[in-house]
């Protein structure tokens, strides 16, 4: 990121000392307070033995000045050389007399380089680890920075400098967590900055089946799946790893979740669990219902159709012995039957133990035909308003069959038949049952221990209203020729001259009215 810290706990110091004073005074004046300055340091080193008497006394030394008289320091025992002795002396003297200099005003100070009139052996006899008490300042006024987070004044204290403003350290925090961001790098949204995990966690897509970020493809693109109408998103490889895949809604199984497993290797999600019906003394009252739907749009069904919950073993079998009919394959979950078949039903409602139906009592039954239908098959297991969608499809094929719709193509039979179920699942989602005119066929259902989530008035909890219009999502959708395009030509011509019209155009010409 483009953010640093910088450290203004000490203000800036000039690197050079340099003497302050008012001096423009003649040479012979400074050479004078100079050897002034050399004759007391001399003989403040003079003094030895005990008590301080003088010994050893010498004549005289002149130097430099013929008028300056300067005596000599005594000589001793000692073995060190001259030189020696006198650079050791003046160290210690000018140690004490830089001393005194802390008593000055602030700001002034000695140098010995600015001084061309200091003599130079004492330049190099001084002792360059020596480091002055203090050294000259000057005072710079700093600038006011304002914090961006808090918005108070920052200090002499450690700032951050990041998109253009600055920050106290712990005010320069994510828009996500509202914690601190401390690390080099950070990701920015318009002006909103983030920890990088908390903006990945925020833009980057996780799998709503593994929970963990969907990976990037070979060519470093992030690459999913998404459910049209779910908007249910996962990794690509979920979709040949053999996760569970709800029969009913297509739901992928969350592996924080476990689904129903049944026959066939089918499984149910748990919401669709909830109103499953599963056995053919439950689906009675839904039965009857949609054929009371059914009247109501005058559209009697006069024969009694017995209806049956099956496996999908027996539906398949059935199937084979069907001589007539269009299937919709992969998947059939409803037969409207018209041969003699010997077809195994549930007859006992299978309790749920360890995510699976177990307990199934099943009885075979000998189907025999009294006219032109001879009984309506649907796959046991699914929700309520599914059932009765596939119910409401098949009873439309035997309906188009007593009434003597004859060799229709599959287009238009098997069109016009999802389009009532389209219908039924409208008067049974979107409307209000007090207010509808269709027939309701809640409250014939409300009695059934499947339909426990609905309330005595059929009112629909959320989740089966969600699922209603995800059935209703799967019709209009259906990619197929015969489901889907008969459908819509069907479904478009419903809309333009009502159901009635439509129903006699068919039987007349066998196609849709344009």
């Amino acid at each position: 990121m483009d953010s640093s810290s910088y450290g203004v706990s000490h203000v800036s110091h000039i690197s050079n000392p340099c003497i302050f004073g008012a001096g423009s005074s003649s040479s012979p004046e400074k050479k004078w307070n100079l050897m002034k300055w050399v004759s007391k340091l001399f003989k403040s080193g003079s003094n030895g033995g005990t008590g301080g008497a003088r010994t050893n006394h010498h004549p005289p030394q002149f130097q430099e000045d013929e008028n300056m008289v300067f005596p000599l320091p005594p000589s001793s025992s000692d073995d060190r050389s001259r030189a020696s002795r006198d650079k050791e002396e003046l160290d210690r003297v000018l140690s004490v007399s830089l001393a005194d200099d802390t008593n000055r005003p602030y700001g002034y100070g000695w140098s010995l380089d600015n001084n061309s009139d200091f003599p130079r052996p004492f330049h190099s006899g001084l002792n360059p680890s020596f480091i002055p008490p203090y050294e000259p300042s000057y005072q710079v006024r700093r600038p006011q920075r304002i914090c961006g987070g808090c918005n108070s004044d920052i200090g002499l204290g450690n700032y951050l400098g990041c998109m253009g403003t600055f920050f106290h350290p712990d005010c320069f925090c994510c828009d996500s967590c509202r914690y601190p961001i401390t690390e080099h790098e950070f990701s920015l949204s318009g002006t909103k900055p983030y920890h990088q995990i908390c903006f990945k966690e925020l833009t980057h897509p996780k799998c709503e089946v593994c929970h963990h970020f969907i990976p990037t493809n070979d060519a470093g693109l992030i690459e999913y799946r998404c459910h049209p109408f779910w908007n249910q998103k996962y990794c690509p490889s979920h979709e040949h790893d053999r996760t569970a895949r709800c029969c009913s809604c297509e739901r992928l199984e969350s592996w924080e979740v476990r689904y129903y497993t049944l026959d066939y290797g089918r499984s149910l999600c748990l919401e669709c669990m909830e109103t499953a019906i599963t056995d053919t003394g439950d689906c009675q009252p839904l039965y009857h219902a949609i054929r009371d739907y059914y009247e109501g749009m005058y559209m009697k069904l006069e024969q009694q159709i017995p209806m049956l919950l099956v496996q999908r073993e027996a539906l398949n079998d059935a199937i084979v012995g069907e001589k007539h009919g269009y299937h919709h394959m992969p998947e059939t979950r409803g037969l409207c039957l018209s041969e003699e078949q010997t077809v195994t039903s549930v007859l006992k409602r299978p309790r749920l133990g360890a995510h699976r139906l177990v307990g199934m009592r099943t009885q075979p039954q000998k189907l025999t035909r009294k006219c032109e239908v001879t009984a309506i098959l649907v796959l046991y297991g699914l929700p309520r308003l599914l059932t009765g969608a596939i119910l409401a499809h098949e009873l439309m094929h035997g309906w188009l069959r007593l009434k003597g719709y004859r060799n229709l193509n599959p287009e238009v039979e098997e069109g016009i038949c999802q389009v009532l179920s389209y219908m039924w699942l409208e008067s049974e989602v979107l409307s209000d049952p007090s207010s509808r005119n269709m027939p309701s066929t809640s409250s014939a259902t409300s009695s059934s221990s499947s339909s426990s989530h609905s309330n005595k008035k059929g009112g629909k909890s959320n989740v089966e209203k969600k699922l209603g219009e995800f059935f209703k999502h799967q019709i209009a959708h259906d990619a197929s020729p015969a489901y889907g395009g008969g459908f819509r030509a069907a479904n478009a011509a419903v809309c333009k001259y009502g159901l009635r019209r439509t129903l006699d155009h068919i039987r007349f010409t066998g196609t849709f009215p344009l």
